[in-house]
């Protein structure tokens, strides 16, 4: 008798529970997220009004206050209101390669878009051809050998060091441009893009990645919130997208080849290895990205393609330490040059939550109420979708631990917060639309209120 009293009661109480709590819980979370965006700008202004250089116009972001529209406002617009109402219908009915084939200019659409609401001059021409970039060190190399042969030496902040953003990464990023500018692709428009273009095929590559792990539903879900994820308002334009494409690639290449037992398989994880090895030339930071790879490893075990793409791995570090960069003599210089310049004067204290603020900027509310779901209820996510997820985020602890990454890292941690899209499949179906409004809404304010610097 006692068990027949009780059972209609928690069947009918707990539901409404249920319903009452998540979307309180969703709202607490992004209200704490909200705030911790807020206390980083606070605490940054008064250390701007103690005379602490920390370098930000408008901390925790590398940007300014400046609220405007521009001539990507209008496209901007209807394409997140296309993505937000045809976006998961698409992707849960379109077949994969139609679907990949669709997504792929719609994503380049709106990063360009995005870019374009700072104009043409400054969002496009500009950004990457700064004194301070990449392209400003062209016509310092002669052969790409002899800039490998002598790229340690001019790292360190002396006369003849190279630019700020060449002597912070190792000679892979400047050699793509380099190798541009030879075959006659030099200059601003030609570098912006190539990144853009690269950079679109992030989202694509990680749900190729889930797919080919087996998790096809997490992808299909997952692909509209990898478009309107607000970090795309820093992938336009920056050569971390780049970075990112490249990363995301290799891992769909290694999650592909090792899901394979043909030739074709093996090919995908050579040239996997030969992607991850190159990242490694790219950025220092980079060497995170390995956790992405060990995962689909670990999920895969498979022993015959994963040498495949170690020995892809091996090529490229060989290569480049014949020619004479020395990976950890670069990294070990950095560490150096880094604290030469403006890391000096920021401090660690600060930055290494206020970090977290510009991840919070990045991942939007859908991002931080999937993360939520995923803390209390772990098993709802399949296990390869959970463990990306999980290697995105101790990827950026590390990075942010590390100390190595005071501020900026709104697109520095691109190639890895782009992943934190996968658990947003999470969400309940009939509200992906009100979740997808709200990315495109956070990252449509970001890029009309503010002028982000890269």
């Amino acid at each position: 008798m006692t068990e027949l009293n009780q059972s209609p009661s928690t069947e009918n109480v707990r539901p409404s529970w249920r319903a009452l709590l998540s979307p309180l819980s969703d709202l607490l979370v992004i209200l704490g997220g909200a705030l911790l965006v807020w206390r980083a700008w606070v605490i940054g202004e008064q250390l701007l009004a103690r005379g602490v250089d920390i370098y930000l116009d408008l901390p925790p972001l590398f940007a300014s206050w400046a609220p405007h529209t521009g001539p990507g406002t209008v496209p901007a617009i209807l394409l997140a209101l296309l993505v937000v109402i045809a976006g998961p219908t698409v992707a849960a009915r379109l077949r994969w390669g139609p679907l990949l084939a669709v997504t792929y200019p719609v994503t380049l659409g709106w990063m360009f878009s995005l870019t374009m609401i700072e104009g043409w001059d400054f969002g496009v021409v500009t950004k990457l051809s700064n004194p301070k970039n990449y392209l400003a060190e062209i016509d310092r190399v002669e052969t790409v050998s002899s800039m490998l042969s002598g790229f340690t030496e001019r790292i360190l902040l002396e006369p003849g060091s190279w630019a700020v953003h060449v002597s912070g990464h190792p000679p892979g990023v400047l050699m793509v441009f380099v190798w541009m500018d030879r075959i006659g692709l030099g200059g601003g428009i030609a570098a912006s893009v190539m990144c853009m273009l690269v950079g679109s095929t992030t989202v694509l590559s990680i749900a190729t990645t889930l797919r080919a792990l087996g998790e096809e539903h997490v992808a299909r879900a997952m692909l509209p919130f990898g478009v309107l994820l607000p970090g795309m308002v820093w992938m336009g334009v920056s050569a971390d997208a780049m970075f990112a494409g490249v990363v995301t690639c290799g891992v769909a290449l290694l999650a592909v080849g090792t899901t394979r037992g043909d030739r074709f398989g093996d090919l995908a994880a050579l040239t996997s290895g030969l992607l991850l090895g190159f990242t490694l030339y790219l950025s220092y930071g980079l060497v995170l990205a390995g956790l992405f790879a060990l995962v689909v490893l670990a999920l895969t075990r498979r022993l015959r393609p994963t040498l495949f793409a170690v020995a892809g791995v091996v090529v490229v570090v060989v290569l480049f330490t014949v020619h004479g960069f020395w990976w950890l003599e670069g990294y070990e210089l950095v560490r150096i040059r880094y604290y030469q310049g403006i890391a000096d004067t920021r401090p660690y204290s600060y930055f290494v939550w206020a970090n977290l603020a510009c991840v919070v900027l990045v991942a939007g509310p859908a991002v931080l109420a999937s993360l939520r779901r995923l803390a209390t209820a772990p098993r709802r996510l399949e296990l390869g979708a959970r463990l990306l997820t999980v290697a995105a985020l101790v990827a950026i602890a590390a990075a942010d631990l590390s100390g190595m990454s005071k501020a900026e890292v709104e697109r520095i941690w691109l190639p890895f917060t782009m992943w934190l899209a996968v658990p947003c499949a999470m969400l309940p179906r009939g509200q992906h639309r009100w979740w997808l409004a709200a990315q495109a809404l956070l990252a449509l304010l970001i890029n009309h209120l503010v002028i982000t610097r890269w």
